[in-house]
């Protein structure tokens, strides 16, 4: 009940004005049915601006750090994640990946959407990054479409680091949908894992022209903080007078 008073009064009216989003292939969203929604991901505000303009209602895969906050603000994020139609999922430990895919499993085995972001953590400099296989373990598990969707200028909107968005206007853009059932009992196979992947991550490349690095985007962002701080050493410090 509560993810509609969002959608429709209190946050969605609010993102198409400050946003102005223009949505392009919509029609390619099954009205009906489970099926997973892959994106890239540029921005905080991805979270909502998509669910904003599907007519469906939308399920995504969110970081637990965002339901777990202390006091009286962690509770408030905590409830408005869950109100938003997010599940949190912890992405620390080696069984992060196998609980991910389990709570996706749970949302598309009641026929609902799942939106996913294959490369898993936010683009840290507009770039698209390598797909984690979890989305093709997903769809190939579940047997259900995957419509690749671009956001097109929400990290220009509300870069990284950012609080306040910009306002400007931006593009949501889906694709035809995709079918993997010529893979149907092959998702243990790694080799067709990752095919199925890069397939779904040309995809939202070609929707979002974006720039493709083939690196995760995790360790690629854990290698430009490193290289800051390392500058960050070797700078000399000015003497105190």
């Amino acid at each position: 009940m509560f993810y509609y008073l969002l959608k429709y009064v209190l946050l969605g009216p609010l993102l198409r004005l400050v946003f102005r989003p223009r949505i392009e292939g919509l029609g390619h969203v099954p009205s009906s049915g489970a099926a997973i929604v892959a994106g890239n991901h540029l921005s905080f505000s991805d979270h909502f601006l998509m669910p904003a303009v599907l007519k469906r209602r939308i399920t995504f895969l969110a970081k637990a750090e965002y339901f777990t906050g202390p006091g009286i603000k962690g509770r408030l994020t905590a409830f408005f994640f869950h109100s938003a139609g997010q599940i949190p999922v912890d992405r620390s430990g080696k069984d992060a990946g196998q609980a991910a895919i389990r709570e996706g499993l749970g949302v598309l085995d009641k026929g609902e959407l799942l939106g996913i972001y294959p490369e898993g953590t936010r683009s840290h400099d507009g770039r698209l990054y390598k797909g984690k296989v979890g989305v093709a373990v997903m769809a190939l598990k579940a047997g259900v479409p995957v419509v690749p969707c671009a956001m097109i200028g929400t990290f220009e909107a509300q870069p990284p680091g950012r609080k306040i968005p910009r306002i400007r206007p931006v593009t949501i853009r889906f694709g035809e949908p995709l079918d993997f059932s010529r893979y149907a009992g092959m998702e243990r196979e790694k080799a067709i894992l990752r095919a199925v992947t890069d397939e779904i991550m040309y995809a939202i490349l070609s929707l979002s022209e974006q720039e493709y690095v083939d690196r995760y985007a995790a360790d690629a962002k854990a290698a430009e903080t490193e290289r800051k701080a390392e500058e960050k050493r070797r700078t000399p410090r000015m003497p105190l007078r």
